[in-house]
């Protein structure tokens, strides 16, 4: 019975929705929690990162951040999600009607809606290159400016983004444990097979070892305040903090479910798999550029460009490619189902809205905004917001801006409203909460540093005044 009710801010119980759908266990979420946090950032976003940031340095900054900063907004999240049995806005107006709580609530609720159709959009970019791949056309995805020339086509591009889009909503339409549980027990140790298996083949490249050595052994002279600032906008994006995701998928979650272990669970499969990209890409590009840790800091280039190269390099340059294509279109699938299902358990919490309807709105935002995402390089190349493309400008607000402040509010909500004390006795309900003291310390004083970090450095990196 316990499973039915919430604690509302005078500790009353109150009753919640009995029929509100749940994960099957511990297993079921582990996975979808895990697949929403491996996605495109793992497999490009950190070996770039890693390589610009100095390697093995940043590797362990990453980690050290993780297992603090990383482990405590993930249990604040999961644990108001399964308190209230809502998603973000919900979650946050459960303890409250201050301006503040509906403000971190709508933020929190809002980065989901306007990730996923961008995402898709280079979700539709992997498709792509992964059909190319097992066609054969190895040569032709690495001649220079093929890319360029493939984002610049609005028809082709917009047409890959429909095909990827629809495989994320027939798992969605599948619902919570007949979907999406289902698919992530399926995906996810496909995809840490794939990873492991071409991680394999790329470190026994000829000279590929030299990048094994950078990626993995410190080098303390490469440490500066720019290498933490980036290993948190990494960890931030990474383990799907402050996109209302693990509201919304501790809002499934039964009360037996040890919110602890499946936490630090999550925390290895995702940095797992980083540290698998890692080593797919990092002594691969060391191999074909003969040691030049420079080809590495191609940004988001790096997968579309100069990995093309790198296969075509090889002497199984198709079968690396669609390995690896098909590794990140994995990725890319298992983060944009959760986006949508973020998305839709909120049209369905706020706007009474059956799940049918929430899924037909959301398709709607979806062809809105990720059909403006995808002309942003063809037809709409014209527009521009802080001179930015439309899919750079909500990559910018969503990662820079509004994730930060939404998981501020998250901050608020946990020491100010909830307390420590009623989040330490939801969490000992089925955990021995072992990391408590350091909880309490990153909750009180390093997140909200940490937070105000990121954002302020993101703002002075788009007026120019640094340089991320």
């Amino acid at each position: 019975m316990a499973d039915n009710f919430r604690y509302g801010e005078d500790t009353k119980i109150e009753k919640t929705d009995e029929k509100r759908a749940n994960f099957s266990g511990g297993l079921g979420y582990i996975l979808a929690v895990a697949g929403s946090a491996v996605g495109l950032g793992n497999i490009w976003r950190f070996p770039y990162l890693a390589a610009k940031y100095g390697g093995g340095m940043f590797l362990l900054t990453y980690l050290i951040l993780t297992l603090t900063f990383g482990y405590a907004m993930i249990m604040s999240e999961t644990t108001i999600g399964r308190m209230t049995k809502r998603s973000a806005i919900g979650a946050f107006n459960h303890f409250g009607n201050s301006r503040i709580l509906k403000i971190g609530g709508f933020i929190n609720a809002i980065v989901p809606v306007l990730i996923v159709p961008y995402y898709s959009v280079i979700g539709g970019w992997v498709v792509k290159y992964l059909v190319e791949y097992i066609k054969g056309n190895v040569d032709g995805l690495a001649a220079d400016g093929y890319f360029g020339g493939f984002i610049g086509d609005t028809k082709v591009v917009f047409f890959w983004f429909v095909i990827f889009a629809l495989a994320t909503f027939v798992v969605i339409l599948g619902g919570v444990e007949q979907g999406i549980e289902r698919v992530s027990k399926i995906m996810m140790p496909l995809l840490i097979i794939l990873a492991i298996v071409v991680a394999l083949y790329s470190v026994t490249r000829p000279g590929a070892m030299a990048g094994v050595k950078y990626f993995f052994v410190p080098n303390f002279h490469n440490f500066s305040l720019m290498t933490v600032v980036a290993a948190l906008g990494q960890m931030f994006y990474s383990l799907s903090i402050a996109m209302g995701i693990l509201y919304t998928y501790g809002s499934y979650l039964t009360k037996d479910v040890d919110v602890e272990i499946s936490t630090s669970r999550v925390e290895m499969v995702d940095t797992g798999v980083a540290v698998l990209a890692g080593l797919m890409v990092i002594p691969a590009v060391f191999a074909f550029s003969g040691g030049d840790p420079d080809k590495l800091k191609a940004g988001p280039s790096l997968m579309f460009i100069t990995l093309p190269k790198v296969f075509e390099s090889m002497g199984a340059g198709r079968i690396a490619g669609i390995g690896f294509f098909l590794l990140v279109l994995l990725a890319a699938l298992t983060s944009a189902i959760s986006l949508v299902e973020t998305s839709i358990s909120t049209f369905c919490d706020e706007l009474n809205l059956s799940r049918n309807k929430s899924v037909i709105l959301m398709a709607f935002i979806m062809v809105f905004v990720g059909g403006s995402s995808a002309a942003g390089y063809g037809v709409l190349d014209f527009v521009k917001i802080f001179k930015m493309p439309v899919l750079d400008f909500l990559d910018f607000l969503t990662n820079s801006i509004m994730m930060p402040i939404a998981a501020l509010a998250t901050c608020y909500l946990v020491v100010r409203i909830i307390t420590l004390k009623k989040i330490d006795e939801e969490i000992s309900y089925s955990s021995a909460f072992k990391r408590k003291r350091m909880y309490n310390i990153v909750m009180r004083v390093f997140a909200p540093v940490f937070l105000i970090i990121i954002l302020v450095s993101a703002i002075l990196n788009t007026l120019g005044v640094i340089n991320l």
